[in-house]
């Protein structure tokens, strides 16, 4: 992995010291900077060991094979996305963000700041640079992605997420908006078949006809 070149590497603690201990944590604990030290191949030589991981409660959850329903769902959010938000704004997929030094975890879906986008050096964002949050809810993270993400999301004050849940194979979305005052989530909508919102942007989608 590389990181995210904005002064912070003089703080990455040296890969080596990192995995010393594993399976057990470093001393003090996962750190969001130490995602950006790990190796792909696990410390026994496990191909694509981290490939795949973030940090939730600083806790490193390492993320199962994807369903087709999950890549497809991915995919054609993302396309619908960029073909209808406004310039200053890119729909990202499975990118980390930094919400603070024990939780770094991956949105299937972010709608990012473009300047910061531009960065192909970029590992993660920040809070600041997002203004929605997409998670496709899989069976072995329905409790991450309906309880424990939004609330450190809201917390962090992305002001927009969307839960997707797969109902026979057809997308289901559940729309949320922060309430700033209480830094916690409201449901503003449910769509089954088409979604129209007007936040954080005019934005109308299909869900039965998502590009594949």
């Amino acid at each position: 992995m590389t990181t995210n070149g904005d002064g912070d590497d003089a703080t990455l603690r040296d890969m080596t010291s990192v995995l010393a201990d594993w399976p057990y944590p470093p001393p003090g604990g996962w750190t969001a900077d130490d995602l950006d030290l790990l190796p792909s191949d696990g410390p026994n030589g496990e191909l694509d060991f981290f490939k795949h991981v973030e940090l939730v409660d600083g806790a490193l959850i390492f993320m199962s094979p994807q369903k087709r329903f999950h890549e497809r769902v991915l995919y054609g959010l993302r396309t619908i996305l960029n073909a209808q938000l406004p310039e200053k704004v890119v729909a990202v997929g499975q990118m980390d963000v930094k919400l603070g030094q024990r939780q770094r975890p991956c949105p299937d879906v972010s709608l990012v700041d473009s300047s910061a986008a531009e960065d192909d050096g970029r590992t993660y964002y920040l809070p600041e640079e997002i203004c929605l949050v997409v998670e496709v809810v899989s069976p072995e993270s329905e409790y991450r992605d309906r309880e424990v993400k939004p609330q450190r999301y809201a917390a962090a004050g992305i002001p927009h997420f969307w839960r997707v849940e797969n109902n026979d194979n057809r997308p289901v979305v559940y729309v949320y908006e922060l309430d700033p005052a209480t830094r916690t989530y409201a449901v503003t909508g449910i769509y089954h078949s088409r979604l129209a919102v007007e936040v954080p942007f005019p934005i109308e989608i299909d869900l039965d006809g998502l590009p594949r």
